[in-house]
């Protein structure tokens, strides 16, 4: 999935569908947006060689699953198209149906997968057809003609569940169709990564009729509204000096945004935004684009060909004592005299040159033109008013987020005896406000509708609770630091050793593997997933061993 800031909108979106869960914080910067797009172009050609290799097919869904639920009124009895693509080549006669769920993004980021990723190495295991499902209101697989609020109220993580749950039961996969490869006569297995992780453990527990089993990589089960723990992953992990040096920087730019207690000086502030070039912006949009480089931690990989690289230069430009940027070296008696008023140590001098060095360069390739308000300002109603489908994936998400999820990344939240890697002054109320601007709603999302489900306690057989250590949305996974429990064959719980963001997702062709690629970290948590879902299949076997009813083994492809 990617990223989106307050601008123009992720997907994770804007940024590789890798990257899953956006941050709320910079939800609609048309400079962030435009960075990651840059960015998501680095991974577009594995997906443009998938989208050749697997031909996209659609089945026909109804709208509204839930016709005695009122929020869901004014009721459809219509139906529409829900997008996927399949692989049957390495189907054994018994094997299961394994669904990627594509979540928040355009299903076609995931049909790498297909061919060298998750879906590829479980079907090769067990004799299996890989799956690529897509998610309603994305991609192409829209029930509506628009995304105004009231054609966005059939986006709900339940009516996604069940357009799943109606695909196994009802699928008749092109070029099989005499064969029954439905559900519960076939064994389904779910796979997702991020909020589509979340999605697979529901599928599980919700429709244990239908899927047999699933695996939730980075699977979100807590919904969570003040998300400040967003950032703990690159507290905790972020490499050499970089986050140490963030929260120091960062506290100079409160003590002199928020006064730290005493009054703010209006000339201070005019001047710390001065030092940034970014004058224009009003003070959370001014404290909200300087924390993009340390927001980049989510989008590294493992793989040299799906990594960003911008969270590292991030971290070794503000970790770095020498001046990097000849362009900031005149600014060294103001970035002093900054640092005397914030009360901060001279030590910070060149470190804080580097970092107003990296904000001016990457101000300039996200907003080319120089028009800052446009670029950063969340105040551009532009951007609220846009209801096309066209637009990526940005307006669906953030109304997911606004009903049920939250996830609004604060520095406001961080306990007051933390530093925070964002400033104070990014609080609930400026990370939430797309919700009251694009959609009129007002009140907090209703995180209990996805809590109910076992939050941070999520547990069900045959469900795979997969993490990375580093991720910064671990918090808000069962895997959250102090939440350790036993791993099974029946409830499988990985931890990826420095791993981020669904790193068992992806994985590279046979003719690129050596003994030290991919990691070993990888090789292995790929290995144990492939043989707990064999152990589960044996499962299936055995069940339906004796009594088979007629028809309800699939025959092989």
């Amino acid at each position: 999935m990617a990223f989106w800031k307050f601008g123009a909108c992720f997907l994770l979106g804007a940024a590789r569908a890798v990257d899953g869960l956006r941050p709320q914080h910079v939800a609609n910067q048309e400079g962030w947006n435009t960075l990651q797009q840059q960015l998501s172009l680095k991974s577009q050609s594995a997906s443009v060689a998938a989208i050749a290799d697997y031909p996209e097919y659609n089945l026909s869904v109804p709208i509204d699953h839930f016709h005695n639920d009122s929020r869901y009124e004014p009721h459809s009895d219509d139906s529409f198209n829900l997008r996927y693509w399949f692989d049957a080549k390495h189907y054994r006669k018994g094997g299961p149906v394994i669904i990627l769920a594509a979540g928040e993004t355009d299903a076609r980021e995931r049909l790498p997968f297909l061919d060298h990723g998750i879906l590829s190495i479980l079907a090769k295991a067990t004799g299996g057809v890989g799956v690529v499902l897509e998610h309603r209101y994305y991609g192409k697989s829209f029930p509506v003609p628009d995304l105004t609020t009231e054609n966005l109220r059939f986006l709900s993580t339940d009516q996604a569940l069940a357009d799943t749950a109606y695909f196994a039961k009802h699928i008749s996969f092109p070029g099989h169709e005499d064969l029954n490869l439905t559900a519960p006569g076939t064994p389904y297995i779910a796979y997702g990564g991020s909020y589509a992780g979340a999605f697979a453990a529901f599928l599980r527990k919700l429709y244990p009729e239908v899927f047999w089993g699933g695996i939730s990589s980075s699977g979100v089960t807590a919904a969570i509204i003040d998300y400040w723990e967003y950032f703990e992953g690159a507290r905790l992990f972020a490499p050499g000096e970089c986050a140490e040096t963030t929260q120091k920087l960062t506290q100079v730019v409160d003590n002199i945004l928020l006064g730290n207690g005493k009054k703010v000086n209006s000339d201070d502030v005019a001047q710390l935004k001065e030092l940034f070039g970014l004058k224009p912006l009003e003070d959370a949009d001014f404290a909200n684009t300087l924390s993009f480089g340390i927001t980049g931690l989510q989008s590294t990989n493992w793989d040299p060909a799906l990594d960003d690289a911008s969270f590292g230069k991030y971290c070794a430009t503000v970790s770095s004592d020498s001046v990097i940027f000849g362009s900031t070296r005149h600014l060294k008696s103001s970035v002093e005299k900054l640092l005397e008023i914030s009360g901060a140590d001279k030590k910070l001098t060149n470190r804080l040159l580097n970092y107003v060095g990296y904000v001016k360069d990457y101000v300039k390739q996200g907003c080319p033109d120089g028009d800052l308000l446009r670029c950063f300002s969340s105040r551009n109603e532009a951007n609220y008013n846009n209801t096309s489908i066209r637009q990526g994936a940005g307006r669906s998400w953030t109304y997911q987020v606004c009903t049920e999820w939250g996830y609004f990344q604060t520095g406001s939240g961080v306990p007051k005896d933390q530093l925070p890697l964002i400033s104070r002054a990014i609080d609930v109320d400026y990370s939430s406000q797309y919700c009251r601007r694009a959609f009129n709603i007002t009140k907090d999302p209703d995180v209990e509708a996805i809590n109910k489900h076992g939050g941070f306690n999520f547990s069900y057989p045959r469900v795979a609770i997969v993490d990375g250590e580093a991720d910064p949305w671990r918090a808000a996974t069962p895997h959250k630091i102090g939440l350790d429990r036993k791993s099974t064959t029946s409830e499988p719980f990985l931890l990826i050793p420095l791993g981020v963001h669904h790193w068992d997702e992806n994985s590279v062709k046979d003719d690129d593997v050596t003994p030290d690629f991919p990691p070993t970290s990888i090789k292995e948590v790929h290995a144990q997933e492939v043989k707990f879902v064999e152990a589960w299949m044996k499962e299936w076997e055995k069940a339906h061993s004796s009594g088979a009813q007629e028809g309800m083994v699939s025959e092989e492809l």
